[in-house]
């Protein structure tokens, strides 16, 4: 590694040729010079090295400016006047095995050249700094070929010739001249990779091509960007001096093995600027941003504002006055940490509440000073005496912080008119070590319970009572109790009726007796599952007066008074028919057993001649009846007696009207205009239907 070591060739003249350099590990020199001569008097000579590591010097003296790596370097040396040009390629190889003076390596280079294939084409690598200005187009090189034949032309090919970007080059067919046509941009194409050949009349190659390395020579021509934004940070109170929050770097298009691109950072401006104006720094080199102030002072209660902006500048030239600039802001947030406590308000908080109520009896008010957007700052409230009944529950307004207590279970004045509570507040989050729950953390509540009038109460709830329905019509059915809860209170309790839907029942106002007014029937559409209900009301003598309510259930015993009937009271059968049957008959009850089924069927009397019909039991619930001969057509009137098994039983007689009807061709005539018909058959598979699905 060599760092400033000044290189010269003495007496060298710099032709395009390869000098393989080797630099030893340490140096020790005479003066030497690179030499150049335009036969002209070298006015306005300019030097130009490819790589930024080094620089000519106008006496042409070879300057390192930094520590670089040796071996594998390449540089072009590119001197110019308005009247000549040329350029010299050095090649750095190494150094450990040579020993000497610069001026015995240069020798050495100049005695022991590497051997290079022999040709009449000499190209050199052409440099051309970026964003030169007009005129244009503009000479930057030269092709020789010392073995042209006459009439020969030279050629240039490759990007930025024939290949788009196509016009940037071109050459002098004649003498070799290389000319750009116009600025170029680094930052677009660094290098461009053209060929240079010779070609005969007829455009046939005579030699190449040849590769030409047109190298553009970076300008500060780009300002540093900040390219990953919005950049926010976030460091926690308290934090120790030199906490890194974040890191902001810039982006420079510029060449990054240049100065150019070479970037350093500082903070422009702070906002706001209190407690300290520098409260942060940043690394000029690494963008990294720490803070600098001592913990204390990093403290987000005492802070005017938490958030702190920052103006970064970076700036390229390595941050020498003549770089260029970009900036960036940067935001960091003083993140809280739960160093504070909540404290309630006051010690004591009264509340009062009327018995019965329930719901928010108060609002406990806490003052924390962390931050309102964190567990640091949001409390918890925990009832931790007074309430071994679990009446009251405390919850968190979320937006006020308060504590909300409430009573969940109804309050009884005359079990305990005051209730004493005990509250303690935490936050969400743990406090930090050296900070702790004090004495303001725990509050006292004190309840008082106010006297109500409370509405009677029917015990038991619902009263249930069974009889038989059709009981005399006065009968008590039961005396009902309620109860004041005001005990404390000397008031009398008056009754009545308050739903009694079939209109059955009354009751005395004085002592609650309950009788009928009315049969009770357990078939009406007013019992439901054999039970009766009915509201009766209990209203006290308070001021106002206050009223409760009890449910009298009644479940009404089956008594046989309901008799049977049959179904279906209509039937058809052909004159002719060969099956004699005529109808399958149902019969049902609206009493429950055993007052229904079985039941029994007969034919109470017959307006024809004795056995003509006949009725035959199928089951409890079923028979047929049957023609014992063909009858003709005419509408017949049977009456049948079906008998329930109620003690002592119910019978009914029921008109069965039988039409006897002209069935042929498939049609049936029964003299019923407008009334369907069925045929006998078809009337008895519907019957059968019937009586299958029971």
């Amino acid at each position: 590694m060599l760092n400033g070591v000044w290189m010269t060739l003495d007496s060298l003249d710099v032709s395009p040729a390869f000098l393989f350099i080797s630099l030893p590990e340490e140096i020790s020199h005479r003066p030497s010079r690179v030499t150049f001569s335009d036969c002209k008097g070298n006015d306005k000579l300019h030097y130009e090295v490819s790589s930024p590591y080094f620089r000519v010097n106008t006496d042409g003296s070879l300057v390192a400016l930094r520590n670089i790596t040796a071996v594998g370097k390449t540089l072009f040396v590119h001197a110019r006047t308005p009247h000549a040009e040329d350029m010299a390629e050095l090649v750095i190889v190494g150094g450990k095995d040579i020993q000497g003076s610069l001026q015995d390596i240069f020798k050495f280079a100049r005695t022991s050249p590497v051997p290079r294939q022999k040709r009449s084409i000499v190209v050199s690598p052409i440099l051309i700094p970026e964003n030169q200005r007009q005129p244009f187009p503009r000479d930057v090189g030269k092709v020789v070929d010392s073995d042209r034949p006459e009439g020969s032309k030279f050629r240039l090919t490759g990007k930025g010739v024939d290949q788009e970007p196509k016009g940037i080059f071109r050459i002098n067919e004649n003498t070799g001249s290389v000319s750009v046509t116009r600025n170029l941009d680094r930052e677009t194409i660094a290098t461009y990779q053209l060929f240079v050949e010779t070609v005969d009349v007829n455009g046939r190659t005579l030699e190449g091509p040849v590769p030409l390395e047109v190298i553009v020579i970076d300008q500060n021509d780009n300002r540093p960007i900040f390219r990953e934004g919005p950049y926010i940070g976030h460091v926690m109170e308290g934090s120790p001096t030199g906490t890194t929050v974040m890191r902001m770097t810039a982006f420079d298009a510029d060449d990054p093995a240049t100065d150019n691109a070479l970037l350093r950072y500082n903070i422009r401006q702070q906002t706001p600027d209190k407690p300290s104006p520098n409260m942060f720094y940043i690394d000029p080199e690494k963008g990294d941003i720490v803070t600098v102030v001592s913990p204390a002072l990093l403290d987000r209660e005492t802070l005017e504002n938490p958030k702190y902006e920052l103006i970064i500048e970076a700036q390229d030239m390595a941050g020498l006055d003549v770089g260029l600039t970009g900036t960036a802001t940067a935001t960091i947030m003083i993140d809280d940490k739960n160093d504070h406590s909540p404290k309630f308000t006051k010690k004591e908080f009264q509340a009062t509440v009327e018995e019965g109520a329930m719901g928010v009896i108060v609002n406990l008010t806490v003052e924390d000073k962390d931050d309102p957007t964190t567990g640091a700052w949001r409390a918890a409230y925990t009832i931790i005496n007074g309430n071994p009944g679990q009446s009251f529950e405390i919850h968190t307004n979320p937006q006020t912080n308060e504590g909300m207590l409430s009573v969940v279970k109804p309050l009884d004045y005359e079990i305990s008119a005051f209730h004493t509570l005990l509250i303690k507040v935490e936050n969400e989050d743990p406090l930090v070590p050296d900070v702790s729950y004090g004495s303001s953390s725990t509050a006292t509540v004190h309840i008082t319970v106010l006297d109500v009038n409370e509405s009677p109460v029917f015990y038991p709830d619902p009263m249930m009572v069974t009889k038989q329905e059709n009981i005399s019509v006065g009968s008590v059915l039961l005396t009902v109790n309620a109860t004041d809860p005001d005990s404390l209170q000397r008031q009398t309790i008056r009754y009545s009726v308050y739903k009694d839907p079939a209109g059955w029942l009354n009751i005395n106002p004085i002592n609650g007796t309950v009788d009928t007014t009315a049969l009770l029937d357990r078939e009406s559409p007013f019992v439901h599952n054999s039970i009766y209900t009915a509201l009766f009301l209990a209203t006290d003598s308070g001021n106002p007066p206050a009223t409760g309510t009890g449910t009298l259930l009644i479940t009404l015993e089956d008594v046989n008074d309901n008799a049977p009937f049959i179904y279906p009271t209509v039937a058809e059968v052909c004159d002719d028919a060969k099956n004699l049957s005529v109808v399958i008959l149902g019969a049902t009850d609206k009493d429950l057993h055993p007052n229904t089924d079985p039941f029994k069927f007969e034919i109470h009397k017959q307006t024809v001649p004795d056995k003509v019909w006949k009725i035959s039991k199928i089951n409890n619930t079923h028979a047929l009846v049957s023609l014992l001969q063909n009858l003709n057509k005419a509408n017949y009137h049977l009456p049948i007696m079906v008998t329930d098994s109620g003690k002592p039983p119910m019978t009914n007689i029921t008109d069965l009207r039988v039409q006897v009807c002209s069935c042929k061709n498939s049609k049936v005539d029964c003299n019923a205009a407008g009334a369907p018909h069925f045929s006998a058959a078809t009337a008895l598979l519907l019957s059968l239907f019937s009586l299958a699905r029971l």
